[in-house]
């Protein structure tokens, strides 16, 4: 049965599908989800424990050289990390406005702050960079286990890196992660943009001195171009957010960076005290990498939500039909571009889907209006800025105990009142820092139907 036929006949017997196709706010509990001890030995033969651990040991080595090139890292070491916040008069505003109950504590993960790229991509965009970089001057003889990392800051090595090109495809967050990085040591660099992308993304990419192309199509025909561009070029690398383990690997490495952040705030997760993610999803790269990591960490103890803008939900499509990266939200009767532009892609990454297929628990969609009334609230309540796109998340605690299948979930997996009452509920903040103030200006004053 064809795709096309497949989403007609969904939408005539799931509610879910049918308010997808009717362009509703929804949510969808996944009907694969598994205890984490049945799925861990399938899962680590993707992505081990150790692959995560070696990722987290090349993100220190680098660690010197992304503290003398960009100095807003110096307190930090090098690492590129992001502030966990409780945000307090956020949750009280959210209960207040929209009749809420949301119980334990509200924290905000601030990846809209991460230093160099200002968004969640900095961690996996950034990471495949320095291992792409790492591959090559290690076979060119130009480092050695043994030398510091600083090392890539010299203008030899700057000047070998000027014989390869690094692409990418982008609705903006992943391009920027990838143009400033890759542009930084040297590379040429080509980032291939979707018609959702931001101007100002493109402008400052084109400042750093990135080649910006621009497609009129979605997400998916930027990355199909970008792949094939790059596979005619020998001295090309594609940074696939479709396909990327290294991507993959960066974003998971979060979790253990957020585990000693709870750990100094005093906040235990076990079965008495869950934890509960909620991370804006695009192709699913970002929160697909976030989740497995926790679950890693974690297990049944965390609980990891993705939220979705209703114009592309493309990941809870990808997974509630089983039909992973060949689903297309088109298919499903949904045109027309988001102002969650770094949530805008029509089909999901088929690794993310079926790699996280048994470790997600749900999905929420969001409508693009509310996106705004979220961003005004968290900067009127907490003086925090951060673009449209992250504040998806909020959709999820304001919403987790008004549905009834998310209520049904609660119940089947013993979430109690008690226990929620001593939850630590998470929203991932995805990109903020370096939007210009003349485009924060125009977002506090963007009303929408």
């Amino acid at each position: 049965m064809g795709i096309r036929e497949y989403a007609k006949q969904m939408i005539e017997k799931d509610q879910v599908f049918k308010d997808i196709a009717d362009q509703k706010e929804t949510i969808w509990i996944n009907d694969k989800y598994l205890p984490f001890e049945m799925v861990d030995a399938v899962c680590q033969l993707v992505v081990s424990d150790g692959d995560i651990a070696d990722a987290e040991r090349r993100l220190h080595k680098f660690a010197p050289y992304i503290k003398k090139c960009f100095p807003e890292t110096a307190e930090s070491g090098g690492l590129i990390e992001s502030p966990l916040k409780e945000i307090s008069a956020m949750k009280k505003a959210l209960e207040e406005t929209y009749g809420a109950e949301i119980p334990g504590r509200l924290l905000l993960k601030m990846d809209s702050h991460l230093p160099i790229a200002g968004s969640v991509k900095a961690r996996g965009g950034i990471y495949e960079v320095l291992k792409h970089a790492e591959d090559l001057a290690l076979e060119a003889g130009l480092v050695t286990e043994g030398d510091s990392y600083e090392r890539f800051a010299d203008d030899d090595v700057r000047e070998f890196f000027g014989q390869h090109t690094v692409q990418v495809g982008s609705t903006g967050n992943l391009g920027l992660s990838i143009g400033i990085m890759s542009a930084f040591l040297g590379f040429k660099v080509k980032v291939h943009m979707s018609a959702d992308a931001r101007q100002w993304k493109k402008d400052m990419l084109r400042s750093k001195g990135v080649e910006v192309i621009e497609y009129e199509d979605d997400y998916s025909k930027a990355v199909q171009e970008g792949r094939r561009q790059s596979d005619m070029d020998p001295t090309s690398y594609f940074v696939d957010d479709e396909y990327s383990v290294p991507l993959f690997l960066g974003y998971a490495v979060a979790a253990g960076r957020m585990k000693k952040q709870l750990d100094e705030m005093d906040i235990t997760v076990d079965a008495g005290h869950p934890l509960i993610l909620y991370v804006p999803c695009g192709v699913g790269g970002a929160p697909g990498g976030i989740c497995y990591g926790f679950k890693r960490l974690y297990g049944d103890n965390v609980h990891v939500f993705f939220c979705e803008p209703t114009l592309f939900p493309s990941v809870l499509l990808g997974m509630a039909s089983d039909r992973y990266n060949e689903v297309n939200v088109s298919d499903f009767g949904l045109t027309g571009m988001s102002a969650a532009d770094g949530l805008a892609c029509a089909s999901p990454s088929g690794f993310v889907v079926r790699i996280d297929r048994n470790l997600l628990s749900g999905d929420f969609t969001v409508k693009d209006a509310i996106l705004f009334d979220y961003m005004r609230m968290l900067k009127n309540t907490e003086d925090i800025f951060i673009e449209p796109s992250s504040c998806a998340a909020f959709t999820a605690p304001v919403n987790l105990l008004k549905y009834d299948n998310a209520r049904a979930y609660l119940e089947k997996h013993e979430l109690t009142a008690e226990k929620l009452a001593n939850s630590t509920q998470v929203c991932w903040a995805t990109g903020g820092r370096l939007v210009p103030d003349e485009i924060w200006d125009k977002y506090m004053n963007t009303y929408m139907e």
